[in-house]
This record gives structure tokens, C-alpha cells and sequence, in this order.
């Protein structure tokens, strides 16, 4: 299948209207981290195979993961790893609280709004 067509069938959408139950806005965060748990199952499924495939031919002892102690080199590098990937996925909340300490910045609508009716 081509990527093409892939991204086409994954953006299909059902016949019919969408309803809504929690809200439009909510609904769509809902779908978004519904869709980021489905792309983390994949990914733990697949982690699964790989240990057990390795498991399978000797290359790698059972438990030998949970085992694994890190140099404090790699786990310093893991824990800055953590810390970004924590700044991404928590990005508006930081936003929220900085904006909600200066609020005589206009937020971002509301430059739009008034970049819009000056064009």
C-alpha cells in the first residue's frame, strides 16, 4: 500500500454527521489522546515482540530489561529526554500558567482577531 493511500484511508471519514457528547473541543482532545494511546499500544506490542524474539534466540535472558541498570551517563541523557518530551506533551498548560501571570499580554486570538480587521 502507498503512503498516499494509507493517509487517505486513515482519514476516511464515516457517513453520516459526527455526533457529539462531551463538546466539540473536548471531543477533539479526546480523539487526539485516544489516538496517541492506540499509537502507544502499537508501540508497546511491538517492544513486546522484539524482547520475546531475542529472548527466543539467546540473545537476550529473560528479565534481562527489567535487570538493565543504566551508566549514569545514559541515564542522564534519559532524563533529559524525559524532561523535553514532558515540556512538548505538557506545552499548553505551560502557556495556560504563564499567560494567566502576565494577562495585560493579549492571547494569540486575540491578535488574529485584530490582524484580521486591520488587513
Amino acid at each position: 500500500m502507498s503512503t498516499a493511500k494509507a493517509i487517505e484511508g486513515a482519514g476516511r471519514k464515516p457517513a453520516g454527521r459526527r455526533p457529539y457528547f462531551l463538546g466539540r473541543e473536548a471531543e477533539r482532545v479526546l480523539a487526539i489522546t485516544m489516538a496517541v494511546a492506540q499509537e502507544l499500544a502499537v508501540a508497546r506490542q511491538r517492544i513486546d515482540t522484539l524482547e520475546r524474539l531475542l529472548q527466543s534466540k539467546g540473545v537476550l535472558e529473560a528479565g534481562a530489561i527489567d535487570a538493565f541498570d543504566p551508566s549514569p551517563a545514559a541515564a542522564a541523557e534519559r532524563a533529559l529526554w524525559n524532561q523535553e518530551y514532558l515540556a512538548r506533551v505538557l506545552r499548553i498548560v505551560q502557556q495556560e500558567a504563564e499567560a494567566e501571570l502576565q494577562p495585560d499580554e493579549p492571547a494569540s486570538e486575540d491578535v488574529a482577531r485584530e490582524v484580521s480587521r486591520s488587513e
